[in-house]
């Protein structure tokens, strides 16, 4: 074993396991600084890195996260305990006591099984303690599998790996260019059998600075935060709410209910009205508080073991899961892949799933025949279509549909008509769904003046309002779409389907800055798991509108001398 090993070595692509401990705290610059330098000094190329290895508790840290999506590689996590069986070179009393394995790096390094190349480095502040550790193995070739496990009870050495499976990848990092790492392969098993560039790895974080789990994600940061108390003056792209609304029809409707208030609410005619419009029995019909009062009572009222969460999209469905105490686990779709759903990357064992369509924020419309493929007998699947009336035709809506197993799909009238401040939505599942959904609700939970809404949006006359909204904004889009591609600087998801547009650029948060002070607000993406800070959400808005906005979003871009991805 050395400490650095020969320039002309051939090693296998990828083939290196790279172990790091890390302080609460530190930073992404230091954990990358001590990884590449190491890497250097080895006469190792950091594109021969297979992984990122840590213990369990540093499973959120947020330098290690973005270390390994800088690199471009999985962070995978083992228990301290399977650590501390491993006999490392270099043992300390200080991570032993810290976290139950004597060097957090070298024994995750070593946990594939392989040869150790590099003994633990640590980093070299100024000013202070180090705050990463680093070391690295070559991965034993023949993978997990071609080693023999470690009794439960004995001894781990250099050439001998970890139990099979005790390891598990936390996160798979987003390459960004809609392709496979470069001079990467193609196909590249990683230790357990599974691959790490997959359409999506199951993310089940184990520690959080607020303590929910959430990890780095704010889940109750929305886009209405962009435009509050001073800044109602901007011009708004943070909130997918459709501009001009309520029509002045809709406004009249409801400024008409406000004679009933003294009379209790009653939504059996509303209840009607939204059955109706999609030919279902009324039994089959909830009516919610918008759609945020139907993802809480989903978490509180029907019953889930290891419910999943399809990410990115909106954030209060896991947030409502996890208030209600469960523990969420996640699929993280890539750019790479568009952020297309693959059913198979959801575990076979999740009771509830939840996935949106169209998705916010990707702008991604699933296939309908894709997510059917996630229902099954015993699991609850949660279809968002908040959106999808802004879909012309509103193609692939599971609304309607009484064959699928357990499905359950969420409407909401916010979007179209602009009632954001009024609160209504409904959900449409089987009778049995719903009647424990409704015994979850307070008495009245929809206000006379929603119910009139809702009623009123279920007309023919509102329905034939929303389609022709529906092909107005997918005109907009296309406009907005069109002038983003000429930015260089800028890459735009596509195909995007709903009122808005997923965007990644260099120096994000940034241009988000500079575009308030030119009088725009844009949501920030780093809020949604899957995303990081270099990307941005836009709403679309007429012609007109987007047009000050590219010439705004241009200054921006010139003024910060925005680097070319």
């Amino acid at each position: 074993m050395s400490e650095a090993v020969d320039s002309a070595a051939v090693l296998p692509p990828a083939s290196l396991a790279v172990g790091v401990g890390a302080s609460r705290g530190a930073p992404v610059e230091e954990v990358l600084g001590l990884v590449r330098e190491t890497l250097r000094a080895a006469g190792l190329s950091p594109l021969g890195v297979a992984e990122l290895v840590t213990v369990d508790t540093k499973a959120d840290e947020p330098g290690l996260v973005a270390a390994a999506a800088a690199l471009g590689v999985p962070l995978r996590t083992y228990p301290a305990g399977v650590l501390a069986r491993i006999e490392v070179p270099g043992p300390s009393g200080a991570p032993l006591a810290a976290v139950g394995t004597p060097s957090v790096a070298e024994a995750a390094a070593l946990a594939a099984g392989g040869e150790l190349l590099v003994t633990k480095r640590k980093s070299a502040p100024r000013g202070r303690a180090p705050m990463v550790t680093c070391a690295v193995a070559r991965r034993d070739p023949r993978g997990r599998a071609g080693v023999a496990p470690v009794a439960p009870d004995g001894p781990a050495g250099p050439d001998r790996c970890v139990e099979a499976g005790a390891g598990r990848i936390v996160v798979l990092p987003d390459f960004g260019d809609g392709a496979e790492p470069p001079r990467r392969p193609a196909s590249r098993p990683d230790d357990d059998g599974a691959h790490p560039h997959t359409t999506a790895a199951m993310h089940t974080p184990t520690e959080s600075p607020d303590a929910t789990g959430a990890g780095t994600h704010d889940l109750r940061h929305h886009g209405d935060a962009e435009v509050r108390g001073r800044d109602r003056d901007l011009t708004d792209l943070a909130v997918n709410v459709r501009a001009g609304t309520p029509p002045a029809w809709l406004r009249e409707r409801i400024t008409a209910s406000l004679g009933a208030l003294a009379a209790y609410p009653d939504g059996r005619a509303a209840r009607a009205a939204v059955a109706a419009r999609h030919g279902v029995p009324v039994e089959r019909v909830l009516l919610t508080a918008g759609a945020a009062e139907a993802f809480v009572l989903i978490a509180r009222a029907l019953p889930a073991s290891r419910p999943v969460v399809v990410h990115p999209q909106f954030t209060e469905p896991e947030a409502a899961l996890r208030a209600a105490g469960h523990p969420v686990g996640r699929v993280l779709l890539r750019a790479g892949d568009g952020f297309r759903l693959d059913p198979s990357a959801v575990p076979e064992d999740a009771d509830l799933v939840v996935v949106g369509n169209p998705t916010n924020p990707t702008s991604v419309l699933h296939p309908a025949a894709v997510l059917e493929r996630l229902a099954r007998p015993g699991r609850t699947l949660v279809v968002d279509e908040a959106f999808m009336d802004a879909v012309p035709g509103e193609r692939e809506t599971l609304c309607g549909r009484t064959d699928v197993p357990g499905l359950v799909v969420l409407r909401s009238l916010t979007k179209t008509w602009g009632l954001a401040g009024l609160r209504i939505g409904y959900v449409l599942a089987a009778p049995e769904t719903v009647r424990a959904l409704e015994e979850a609700q307070p008495l009245w939970p929809v206000s006379s003046p929603a119910l009139t809404a809702a009623e009123a949006c279920m007309e023919p006359r509102a329905l034939a309002e929303a389609a022709d909204a529906a092909e107005r904004i997918a005109v907009d889009r296309a406009h907005l779409v069109a002038g983003l591609m000429e930015f260089t600087e800028v890459r735009v998801m596509e195909p995007a389907e709903a009122p808005f547009v997923l965007v990644r650029l260099d120096r994000a948060a940034e241009v988000r800055e500079r575009l308030r002070l030119l009088g725009f607000a844009a949501r920030r993406g780093d809020t949604f798991p899957g995303l990081g800070p270099d990307w941005l959400r836009l709403a679309v808005r007429d012609r007109a509108t987007t047009n000050r906005f590219l010439q705004a979003f241009d200054q921006a871009l010139q003024t910060l001398g925005a680097a070319v991805r």
